[in-house]
This record gives structure tokens, sequence and C-alpha cells, in this order.
């Protein structure tokens, strides 16, 4: 039989979003269970598989048709489907492809989380269509994911499209959240944001006070928009260097106001990117938070 199916399972500190999807990116069934971090995670892929096991059942889906499972982490992934340390799971070195193989008896692969969510917009999303996209993702922090020929990159130690991490500021005294310091994560994240404003004395909590006040014409607010948006425009020519997309494709909760920002950033980009990328594309996501689920699902599809 032809593999009709395939399950896309994303995988949180919180919470696993698992979905069964169609080749043609048709969602059978969607669901979630919580994360048990106890044991240093042990419980992790058990619980997975034996949902997986559940939804099979359920849905009276041939074993035979499923392609196999595809899964995203919130972590280093090397080609092998190898993890490098999950710090909000518990996980040290695990071999996640092979160890979920032996329990489901099933193909899978294994990606970065958010490496997996820009192969979902490119395959259904913001970036349909198009086969070199990368994707960036403001939030907390910073993620990234690089998708080159309609394939992930991964590279040789699982940090390709580690964008959050680019050195931008050899300045910078604070530490990030990797050890390091300077990286594009301490100025264009929702945490970097509010590290801006408060450096320029403005009383916020969180990057939606500072659009909130932009959207007044608070001017100290736009200063901090300006900073942010122009420091991930410049780091963006540089990805474009050695990515050259066709697309980028800006994800995370930080864009419900990118109409503040976006216009700027792609400002930076084009003054800084080398002249051949000038025209490269520039989109919000689409997919949300399913755009996990469906790049994990394409990743065992190809």
């Amino acid at each position: 039989m032809d593999k009709k199916y395939a399950f896309g399972v994303d995988i949180g500190g919180t919470t696993i979003k698992i979905g069964l999807l169609t080749n043609d990116g048709e969602v059978v069934y969607e669901t979630a269970i919580d994360t048990d971090t106890s044991d240093s995670g042990k419980n992790v892929l058990p619980d997975i598989a034996a949902k997986i096991a559940e939804i099979i059942k359920d849905t009276n889906t041939p074993k035979e048709m499923i392609a196999g499972i595809g899964m995203g982490v919130p972590g280093a992934v090397n080609s092998k489907g190898v993890v490098n340390k999950l710090v909000n799971i518990g996980w040290g070195v695990v071999d996640a492809k092979s160890d979920m193989e032996a329990i489901t008896g099933m193909r899978v692969e294994v990606g970065n989380d958010a490496n997996v969510a820009a192969l979902g917009e490119a395959w259904k999303g913001a970036a349909e269509g198009y086969d070199d996209v990368v994707m960036v993702t403001l939030g907390t922090g910073v993620g990234g994911g690089v998708v080159s020929g309609g394939r992930l990159i991964a590279g040789a130690h699982g940090s390709g499209g580690e964008i959050g991490h680019i050195f931008v500021n050899p300045d910078e005294i604070d530490k990030c959240g990797c050890g390091n310091q300077g990286c594009l994560e301490q100025y264009a994240s929702a945490t970097g944001i509010v590290r801006f404003a408060k450096k320029a004395g403005m009383d916020v909590r969180e990057a939606k006070d500072v659009f909130d006040l932009a959207r007044k014409n608070d001017l100290k607010a736009h200063k901090v928009i300006d900073q942010f948006a122009t420091i991930l425009g410049e780091s963006l020519a540089r990805v474009s260097c050695v990515a050259d997309p066709e697309i980028f494709v800006i994800g995370g909760g930080v864009c419900a106001s990118a109409d503040l920002f976006l216009y700027i950033v792609e400002q930076a980009f084009r003054r800084h990117c080398f002249h051949a990328a000038r025209e490269t594309k520039f989109v919000i996501a689409q997919l949300g938070n399913k755009a996990g689920i469906f790049g994990a699902a394409k990743m065992v599809l190809d």
C-alpha cells in the first residue's frame, strides 16, 4: 500500500501535541498529552508511543499505510536523530530516533522544534511553494529554522538554524541563557525588548507593554522598537549570506505587533544584505502552534 499517513509530534516542556496527517497535509486527528518530566523524562517516548497506538486503533488506520513518526524537540538534534540535552524535559544525550523506532516498530525522524516549524510553514503555511526558507521565531527567546532545497538543515552538531545565538555585540557584559554574551536573543526576543525598555527608563513588565505604548505614540517605545528591529534585520542579512532563502517567515508571540516593526526589519535587512538578495521576501507565519506537527509529519513523508 502507498504510505498515505504520518504522525507529527511536537514535544514541549509541559505539553506534547500529536497529529495524524495525510500526505497532502490534511489533519485527520489531533490531540495533546502532558509531558512527564519525572525521572529525567524517561516516560516521554513510551507515553507518545502509547498515545499513537491508541490513535491508530481509534481511527482504524492500517499501520502499513503510515510512513512513520516525525518528532520536533526543544533542543539540538543531529542528522542521525540524536538529541543533545533537553533541559526542560530532563534528557541528556538521547538517541530519540533509535529508541522510538525500537518502541513502535515504525520509522522515526527527529528534528529541532524551530527547524521543524520552519518545514511546516514551508509545506502548508506562509512559505508554501518555496524551497529555500528561513523561519525566525520571536518569543521569550529567538528560535530559527532553515529549509534548503525543501529539506531541513540540522548541521553536524544540531545547531543549524540557531539564529538566536548569532553573535551581534562584542561589548555586551550580560550573559545569554546559552552562557555566551552578545547573542541576538538578548536583543530581539520579548525578553530583549523589555531589557531595552528598562534601560531607556520605561516602566514595563512585558514586550506587549512596549508595543501598546508605541501605539499611543510614546517616543521611547518607538525608539526601543527601532533598536530591536534594526538589530534583527542586520542579523538576518548575515543569515542570508549563508542560507540565501527566498523568503523569511517571522513567527512567535511578538509577531502580534508585526505591523509596528516588520518594515524596520526589512529596511535594515536591505541596507546590509548582499545585493543579489535584496528582493528576499518577509512574511508572518500562518500555522501558529500547529506548525510543529505539520513539519514533523513532513519529515517522514519526505
